[in-house]
């Protein structure tokens, strides 16, 4: 299987094949059950489809988020890799070279990391400086440790010293911070089950109650008044989802 030679701009998320429709499927998913809760009506989803659209582009998000994390653990795999090679005799442009077909079998052809020492090899074979090709890699994934990597490397590469150390060293200094940050990650996993349970809970007390006692809301649907009451409790229950989103976005970064 052939990896591809585009040049990917991490900042946009490159869709898996079938990926984009299945969440298109789950934010329309989305939408229908807010109609159906909060207003029982079909021309509701006009409206509602904001939400679903907000909704898409949050997963876009969160999946773009969890690409450049893949990204820089990766990448470290790969630079202790050519730390390894330096150490073996290799030059600093070869090491990278060799370095692929270590990251091919422990990640897949197509992993990032593959794809961008593929860009890397052919940068290489029509001259273009290792330094400025890894700047380039730092600039489109937008990935803080791949940016100070390539801040460091150009250095040593303009002053000299042990390439191979410095290398090392760096990638230690990467892994640590993916480390902490999967130490944050499991440190509030139950915080965010509480989160995603809170967030579902009001859907099962009124699915609850509605099975148990059927018409017992119908007054608050397809009249001005419940309408109005019902816009007012969609607002206060997406409110409330961002704010939770917002504070643990916020715990996350303190922690970090």
């Amino acid at each position: 299987m052939k990896t591809s030679s585009k040049r990917q701009d991490y900042h946009d998320y490159a869709w898996k094949k079938g990926e984009r429709a299945r969440t298109v499927l789950l934010c329309a998913g989305v939408t229908g059950i807010l109609s159906y809760f909060f207003y029982r009506s079909f021309l509701a989803l006009i409206p509602l489809s904001v939400v679903g659209a907000a909704a898409f582009g949050l997963i876009r998000k969160q999946k773009l988020e969890k690409a450049k994390e893949e990204l820089a653990g990766q990448f470290r795999e790969c630079i202790l890799a050519v730390a390894t090679s330096l150490q073996a005799g290799y030059s600093v442009e070869n090491a990278f070279l060799e370095c692929r077909q270590d990251m091919a079998l422990m990640y897949g052809e197509e992993a990032p990391i593959c794809r961008e020492l593929k860009l890397i090899k052919r940068g290489l074979h029509i001259n273009m400086p290792l330094e400025g090709l890894l700047v380039d890699m730092a600039r489109r994934s937008g990935c803080e440790e791949i940016a100070q990597f390539a801040q460091i490397f150009a250095l040593a590469k303009r002053n000299g010293g042990n390439m191979a150390e410095i290398i090392r060293n760096s990638a230690n200094q990467i892994g640590g911070r993916i480390e902490l940050r999967q130490e944050i990650q499991m440190l509030l996993g139950g915080k965010k089950m509480e989160l995603t349970i809170m967030k579902i809970m009001p859907f099962g007390i009124l699915l609850y109650i509605d099975m148990g006692n059927p018409g017992y809301f119908d007054t608050l649907y397809h009249n001005i008044v419940g309408i109005a009451v019902m816009t007012g409790c969609l607002g206060l229950y997406l409110g409330a989802y961002l704010l939770g989103e917002h504070i643990m976005k916020g715990i996350m970064a303190d922690m970090a």
